[in-house]
């Protein structure tokens, strides 16, 4: 959509929304205005309980100044990371390795990466052509970050960045490229590696150092003299390459539960919506709470992602609410391509012949107290990077023949900051949906929305490629595309003909959705599920597979919507409350009692794992006695059955198989055998090992613990929160896990975790000596209902507003769930925000 359209389509919202008081988006004269009349920026932020910040202003740009201010007080150590990371300059501050001196070389990969996607040279070329609204909005956050920075002083920051020359004013441009990179997080940017390892088979003209021309990385120096660095580098790379894995789709416990409610599932008749995403406790996927309103046009409070300038990304506002879970689509696709025979840089494409382009980056590198500079070519097909897997590997191999090129639909992602507007305008369901329909801008996730007047609506309008028919047919039936997808999580198909060339990206009237007046949900599973009574399917396979099983997560999100409404069967939000912090998990539901039993059928015989070792599991069987199946903090022995559904295999553990006319309870029945004895034995092993003991409550050995971080590295706070909490692999639906995923720079201390006793690898349950260490899981939780006065709401940052160790607000929410496992008054209403302010500042552009 060009600029003027779009212009012009958020002045017809604001006509349509306004609104004639505080805190009610309908019925106003106003207009939205995107910059700040002759460019004086004001912004009045008002601090309320846990550092919430609420922030006014008469323009788009003045309330993103704001928010970049209030931002920037909280996080900007990971923001100030992030731009790094986009102008490819990890190694120049950092040297190669993310790990220094461990030849990990991950900020080689990185920088060279992030110039191979070209988010930077996307953004600067773009950036000119953005609608005015986007503009205003970027400008205005990074005048306000840049304000606290100055303001501040370098010096005086969050000590992980203090004094750090790399933290440094930002440009509209850099954030633009950042947010590009976001909107590749689940595509492009888990691909850096391949394209990293990418090179023709026979192009050697720039390897130095005999190593093999075919499958080096091809770092070059400038200087054509024998540099040992040089050297070191490639041997690093060359190990890396060895260690390489294949990039997961099915991110592990990235994800989210998602319900939204109609009015003949809600006691009052009116929407209410769960909002409980599942994203990690540090770095830049940290949600941030703010509550950003322009008097009669905009009035929307919610948590956004870091550095996503002065919107909300899931939410509410006076007259609707909607959240996000990450979708099962695909937002890319691999093409294989047929080489000519004549030119390893052509390959074929129907009748002709078309090029690979050769494209050379160079990036500054810390070596010691010098500076040095590296140069690498990547390779271009008209779908985009070429890629390859390492040599060890064998599996998607640049060879005589065929070579492998990447399609990201999520790249250049323009549409991102407009379509997240929109829905923050909107004041009900045709507004809302209108957004979807005006703009692409979704990168990779799930929608459910509710409002005030009892509609309950799902969509999955992430940036899908457009395939015709004919492809998306051959994608369903061919035996050799059905089997790549199934055993790699995504596909690759042929690239030498245009039959699967996609036009463009799908359209709004192609995404699957579906509105109800009972519920819709989703727990990352496939859109077919949204709503059992009406099961979706034959939209694009790249949504994800129709039909098929659900995991154990939706299944309990599915039993809790069905059963925790009370004897009415319509819930209040109290009762959504109480079911998403009940703690239950459909695996012990299950199979508790049956393990229990076949357990006490073994005694104190030992059972044999597969590599010889006994393990006798009376003990640990007796202390299951005492689980009483959900995971709170005064659950006993609820870390045995966790270790154990780690073990569990539906497919070898359940005997009763998949039904697709009854999802919701099948596979199920618990397996009587020798395999499942091994199972829970092999979990046992490993508390044993932990030196955990049996009998202890979930609440002693599971907890949240800061990272302090100074001149001596990273060290444990010394404050542990106890914490209530499954796992995805127990069917848990309040999820947490030990995992790390933090894209920063700065460490984050962790326990060294127990090595199974079968594959001698970390457990995939996180569990050290200490217990479980708490890094990700359900994070800005949110429960909002409709009333005749407006939204009621509570909700918790379970990780605190701030990542600033020397902040009130560092961890204030850790503690108020440790102690209540319960969310907070959400507060609102300008009276409640004017009732309960702690500090108050008017932020205006033309004063100190």
């Amino acid at each position: 959509m060009d600029t003027t359209n779009k212009t012009l389509l958020a002045m017809s919202f604001a006509l349509l929304l306004g609104g004639c008081g505080d805190n009610d988006n309908s019925h106003s004269d106003k207009t939205l205005v995107a910059f700040a009349p002759d460019g004086e920026l004001s912004a009045e932020i008002r601090w309320t309980d846990y550092g919430v910040p609420h922030i006014t202003a008469d323009n788009l740009q003045s309330l993103a100044y704001g928010s970049g201010f209030a931002y920037a007080r909280d996080n900007i150590c990971i923001l100030a990371d992030q731009i790094i990371k986009v102008r490819s300059e990890r190694a120049k501050y950092f040297g190669p390795d993310k790990v220094q001196g461990s030849g990990d070389s991950s900020h080689l990969i990185s920088d060279f990466g992030y110039l191979a996607l070209k988010v930077m040279a996307s953004a600067n070329e773009h950036y000119p052509n953005l609608s005015d609204n986007s503009r205003a909005l970027i400008e205005g956050y990074v005048s306000g970050y840049n304000r606290y920075l100055e303001e501040t002083g370098i010096d005086k920051l969050d000590p992980a960045c203090a004094g750090q020359r790399w933290v440094q004013a930002i440009t509209p441009q850099e954030l633009t490229a950042y947010i590009f990179a976001t909107s590749q997080l689940a595509s492009g940017e888990e691909f850096m590696e391949l394209a990293f390892f990418a090179n023709p088979e026979d192009d050697d003209s720039y390897l130095p150092y005999g190593f093999n021309p075919a499958k080096s990385a091809g770092l070059r120096h400038k200087s054509t003299a024998h540099n040992p660095l040089i050297a070191n580098l490639q041997q690093n790379v060359q190990q890396r390459a060895s260690l390489f894995s294949m990039p997961d789709q099915e991110h592990g416990d990235l994800g989210s539960n998602g319900w939204s409610l109609g009015k003949d599932k809600t006691e009052n008749g009116r929407g209410l919506v769960l909002a409980n995403p599942h994203f990690p406790y540090t770095g830049h996927l940290r949600f941030w709470q703010s509550h950003i309103t322009i008097p009669g046009v905009l009035d929307v409070m919610g948590g956004s992602l870091q550095g996503l300038p002065g919107i909300v990304n899931i939410g509410f506002n006076q007259h609707l609410a909607w959240t996000h879970t990450v979708s099962k689509s695909r937002r890319f696709a691999l093409y294989q391509l047929s080489l000519s025979q004549d030119n390893p840089l052509q390959y074929q494409y129907d009748d002709e012949n078309r090029e690979i382009s050769k494209q050379s980056y160079q990036i500054a590198v810390k070596a010691g107290d010098n500076t040095i500079t590296l140069a690498k070519d990547y390779y271009y097909s008209h779908h985009g990077l070429m890629i390859e897997t390492p040599p060890e590997m064998n599996l998607l191999p640049w060879s005589e023949s065929n070579a492998f090129t990447l399609r990201d639909a999520a790249e250049e992602n323009t549409d991102l900051i407009d379509h997240w507007l929109a829905i923050n305008l909107a004041g009900n369901l045709a507004e809302f949906q209108q957004a979807y329909r005006d703009y692409n801008g979704i990168p990779w996730v799930n929608t459910m929305y509710a409002d005030d007047t009892g509609n309950a609506f799902y969509i999955d309008k992430t940036r899908v490629l457009n395939l015709n028919d004919e492809a998306l047919a051959l994608m369903r039936s061919d035996p050799q595309l059905v089997a790549t997808r199934n055993a790699l999580g995504f596909d690759i198909l042929p690239g030498n003909t245009s039959l699967f060339e996609p036009d463009g990206l799908n359209t709004y009237q192609q995404a699957p959705k579906l509105l109800r007046a009972d519920y819709v949900q989703n727990s990352n599973d496939s859109y077919w599920a949204t709503n059992l009574s009406e099961p979706m399917s034959g939209y694009s396979i790249l949504y994800g597979d129709d039909l098929v099983p659900l995991s154990l997560r939706t299944r309990m999100g599915l039993t809790l919507l069905s059963d925790s409404a009370g004897q009415d069967g319509l819930f209040n939000a109290g009762e959504v409350e109480t079911a998403l912090l009940s703690n239950r998990g459909y695996l012990a539901e299950q199979v508790l009692p049956d393990l229990i039993n076949l357990c006490q059928g073994q005694g104190s015989e030992p059972v044999t794992l597969n590599n010889g070792l006994e393990v006798n599991i009376e003990n640990a069987c007796n202390a299951l006695l005492n689980f009483n199946g959900v995971m709170s903090q005064q659950s006993q022995s609820g870390h045995i059955f966790k270790e154990f559904a780690f073990k569990f295999d539906q497919e070898q553990h359940f005997t009763r198989p998949f039904d697709v006319s009854d999802p919701l309870n099948t596979p199920n029945d618990l397996a009587s055998n020798d395999q499942v004895l091994q199972a829970l034995a092999a979990a046992v092993a490993n508390v044993n090992q932990a030196g955990l003991d049996n009998n202890a409550p979930l609440g002693s050995i599971q907890f949240t613990e800061k990272t302090l971080i100074d001149n001596n590295g990273a060290n444990a706070s010394g404050q542990r929160f106890p914490w209530a909490g499954s796992t995805h692999a127990e069917g848990g639906f309040n999820v947490f896990s030990p995992r790390e995923a933090d894209d920063t720079l700065y460490p984050i201390h962790q326990y060294p975790q127990i090595l199974d006793t079968e594959s001698g690898q970390p457990l995939a349950s996180g569990l050290s000596e200490q217990g479980y260490h708490i890094n990700y899981g359900s994070s800005w939780m949110f429960v909002v209902s409709f009333t005749d006065a407006g939204p009621a709401a509570r909700g918790l940052l379970a990780y605190s507003q701030s990542s600033n160790n020397e902040s009130a607000h560092k961890d204030d929410q850790n503690r108020y769930y440790a102690e209540n496992t319960a969310l907070r008054p959400l507060i609102f209403n300008r009276q409640e925000v004017l009732n309960h302010t702690l500090d108050k500042r008017q932020l205006s552009s033309d004063q100190p």
